[in-house]
């Protein structure tokens, strides 16, 4: 197995026996770092201290994830233009937040033998956000209920990064 020290320094390629015998002599552990290298690489550190910076790493890495959240729009296959607009502004908003947002048209007893008229309001509703966001579930019906998935689209989330900050008071004062 290759040794390596704490600080990054190789010590070689060493027999267990060895590894262990200096991993004691300098009062810390022998931690298998790469298991599946040819030959294995084990480092010489205190493991407490080891487990301590992995569990941290985790932590910052899990910090910096983006949980996306679907919200739900529902319809009705009369829905009105105003109750229409209403809706659709705030899927607007929502996938203006990066959110998913699921449009979805019930249908109770005899509506379900209009079934266009749901899928003209998902016709309309993707025409109207096709700017800000992409089809991930075309228009599909689950039981008594027509959705559709909506996802924001790449460029539109990152124009939303700060951009650059204004002059300083400094700066204008320099000139």
């Amino acid at each position: 197995m290759r040794v390596v020290t704490e600080d990054g320094e190789t010590l070689g390629i060493m027999d267990t026996r060895d590894a262990i015998r200096e991993a004691r002599d300098r009062g810390v552990d022998l931690v298998e770092i790469a298991p599946n290298a040819k030959p294995p690489v084990c480092r010489l550190i205190d493991y407490g201290k080891f487990q301590y910076e992995q569990k941290k790493k985790a932590h910052e890495a899990k910090k910096k994830q983006v949980t996306v959240q679907v919200k739900e729009i529902k319809f009705r296959p009369g829905t009105d233009d105003h109750d229409y607009g209403y809706r659709m502004k705030h899927a607007r908003e929502w996938l203006e937040g990066g959110d998913k947002v699921r449009a979805a048209i019930a249908f109770r007893g005899r509506e379900m033998s209009h079934r266009e008229l749901g899928a003209k309001i998902l016709a309309r509703l993707t025409q109207d956000l096709k700017d800000l966001a992409d089809v991930e579930v075309a228009p599909k019906m689950e039981g008594y209920q027509m959705f559709t998935i909506f996802i924001p689209k790449k460029a539109k989330t990152a124009e939303k990064k700060p951009a650059a900050k204004p002059e300083t008071e400094a700066d204008a004062d320099g000139e």
